[in-house]
Formats: structure tokens, C-alpha cells, sequence
């Protein structure tokens, strides 16, 4: 993430822009801790290697920096980043300790190979290794990371969305969940959910770069006052500003990114230059070109919060300007014309 110099807001302004999650009692920052890298390397979707001691401090700047909220999931690390963020939260006063949201059904063997699981049996079994790595009481938003996995129909994984709705709504029953959540829903799915159970939240992927949700899923959510807390912002740290042709060059063997078109040509030079535009438009606001594109999403009321993934203090000092700073109309549509040439070319 980028390391660029900004005016940093206090902790009580990030506080002041904190959002009802939909239907539930979770008043959440605009921005939250993204656990993703932090799970470590040495699996599918590794972001390469990380400190577990840069982590944790990363946690505790961004808890001391206002933010209230955590995202992780099993899956990230294999276990691993549940585990480190527990390891924060031991560290953390009781009074100042964040929400903690994380996800099941996607599970992995002895071997380390990721499957995909609807099945209650799973679901139970995740949360409880899922509470025992966070050290809690109870997980404040438990997500189904997928309904369908890897492009596959939703038939290719045992159980299915309404099982596994039925087995969140038995462990929010249970006191083990507070809130049920979903991610990577689309609006059909989303709307077998909600007959069975509150969704409190949705969590898709959402950038200037990945619009899809923007057509369908985002009016549907407002329409029936579910959360939004999107993932990505900045397109998995492209948008960061600090990304250059010799640093996605130059990503460890084992970061997923290296697989992302994205991050490779004839993409990435259109997308750097996007990237100058986003430093044009943050610099008099003395906003870097990530907290400019994390802005954006927040643009949309049907928006709730942004997931940021930091992998250290100085990152989250870098982005923690966004929870506070919103785009102008002018600005917005200045941006629209630029990724209108991004499409266009």
C-alpha cells in the first residue's frame, strides 16, 4: 500500500463517519482493517510473505487510528491470519477493541488444497476453529464466503446457500454469531438468503476498475437495508499509488497478483496512468492517489464501508485519510471521464 504523505484524520473524525451496517447494531467506520495479506504466503491466494510482529502493529495503529472493525476469514493463510488478528486483540484494551467479522466455507485438507463446503456439519465445525484462532466469545458478523466457487454452479459444492443460511442462523441462535453476513453474492442469491434468515451485510469486490455490482446487487441491497462493506478498493493494491511496472514485475513467486491481468500489460499501463490521474485529483486535498480511489466507493449511499488491507503501520497511515474524505461532484465525474478512456482504450 502506499506510503504517501497525508493529512491524517483524528480518531474521533474517523469515529464521526461511523454507519449503521444495515440491520444490524454494528456502527462501523467507513473504512475497516483488511486481513487478506497479513495471512502470511505458502498458500493458493498468498500475497507473499509477511511478518506476523508488522501485522499486529499494523492492527493496533489502525485501532488507534479510529478504525472499529477487522475483516479476516478462515481461508486467509489457512488459518493463519484469524490467528494473528487474535494475537492483536490480546493486545488490545477491552474498551478499544474493534469488531471482528470473518468468513466460512471455504475449507482446505491436510495437503493444503482448498475445497468449497455448504454443509451445516462444515459450518459448525468452521466457527468453532474460527472462534478458537480469534480467542472470542462470539464472531460479530460470520460471512458464507461463496455460494458458487472458482466459476462453478452452486450444485458442484456439497450443501447448498440455503443449508448453510439455516446453519448461521442456528450458531446466531447459539450466541457463537452475532450477525449473519454474506460475500460474493449476486442479487439472486442473496434474495434466497434473506427469506430464511437477517443478512445484516454483503461483501463484494468493488473499484473503479470492477463496476459489476453497481447494475443489480447494489440497488438490491439498499432497496432491503442489507450492508455493503466492499472488498478491493484499490483493486488489490494496484490503486494504492505506490504500484509501478517494476514492483508488479518484480511481486513475489507465491502473490496471487502475478496471475491478475491487472497487473500485467496491455493493462497495467492504462491503469498506472489512471493511477496519475487519481494523484491529480488527491493532491490539493493532500490525499494520495488509494485514499482518492477508496473515496470513490464510499461515493454511493448503498456503500457502508470500504475493506483497506494494510500489512503495516505506515500503510494504514497512508490510507486512513479515506474514512474521512469524500469527492466532489466535479471531482467524480472527473474521474468517470478518465475511466471512460480506460475503457475506451
Amino acid at each position: 500500500m502506499s506510503t504517501t504523505a497525508t493529512q491524517q484524520p483524528s480518531a474521533q473524525e474517523v469515529q464521526k463517519h461511523r454507519r449503521l451496517l444495515g440491520q444490524s447494531d454494528l456502527l462501523i467506520t467507513s473504512i475497516g482493517f483488511g486481513a487478506w495479506a497479513i495471512g502470511g504466503g505458502q498458500w493458493e491466494f498468498s500475497w507473499g510473505p509477511q511478518d506476523d510482529q508488522e501485522s499486529i502493529a499494523a492492527i493496533r495503529r489502525a485501532v488507534s487510528l479510529g478504525v472499529n472493525w477487522i475483516d479476516t476469514a478462515a481461508v486467509y493463510g489457512l488459518g493463519h491470519s484469524e490467528t494473528v488478528v487474535g494475537r492483536a486483540l490480546r493486545e488490545i484494551p477491552a474498551s478499544e477493541r474493534p469488531y471482528v467479522f470473518t468468513k466460512c466455507s471455504i475449507v482446505w485438507d491436510d495437503k493444503r488444497v482448498l475445497s468449497h463446503n455448504l454443509t451445516a456439519q462444515s459450518i459448525h465445525a468452521e466457527c468453532e476453529q474460527s472462534l478458537r484462532r480469534l480467542g472470542v466469545g462470539a464472531i460479530d458478523l460470520y460471512q458464507i464466503h461463496w455460494a458458487g466457487w472458482r466459476g462453478r454452479p452452486e450444485s458442484a459444492s456439497p450443501g447448498s446457500v440455503e443449508e448453510a443460511i439455516g446453519a448461521l442462523a442456528d450458531l446466531q441462535r447459539a450466541g457463537k454469531i452475532r450477525h449473519i453476513g454474506v460475500s460474493n453474492f449476486n442479487a439472486g442469491q442473496l434474495e434466497r438468503a434473506a427469506k430464511l434468515a437477517t443478512i445484516a451485510s454483503l461483501q463484494p469486490p468493488y473499484s473503479m476498475l470492477r463496476r459489476d455490482i453497481e447494475a443489480e446487487v447494489l440497488p438490491w441491497c439498499q432497496a432491503h437495508n442489507v450492508g455493503v462493506i466492499v472488498y478491493s478498493p484499490m483493486l488489490s493494491g494496484l490503486l494504492t499509488g505506490s504500484m509501478t511496472r517494476e514492483r508488479a514485475a518484480s511481486l513475489p513467486a507465491d502473490d496471487w497478483r502475478r496471475r491478475n491481468p491487472e497487473f500485467q500489460e496491455p493493462k497495467l499501463s492504462r491503469n498506472l496512468a489512471l493511477i496519475e490521474e487519481l494523484r491529480a485529483i488527491g493532491a490539493p486535498h493532500h490525499r494520495s492517489p488509494g485514499e482518492v480511489a477508496i473515496a470513490w466507493t464510499l461515493r454511493l449511499p448503498a456503500v457502508t464501508g470500504a475493506i483497506v488491507g494494510s500489512r503495516s503501520a505506515s500503510q494504514i497511515e497512508g490510507v486512513i485519510g479515506a474514512a474521512t474524505f469524500r469527492l466532489n461532484e466535479a471531482e467524480i465525474a472527473r474521474i468517470e471521464r478518465a475511466l471512460a478512456k480506460v475503457t475506451a482504450a
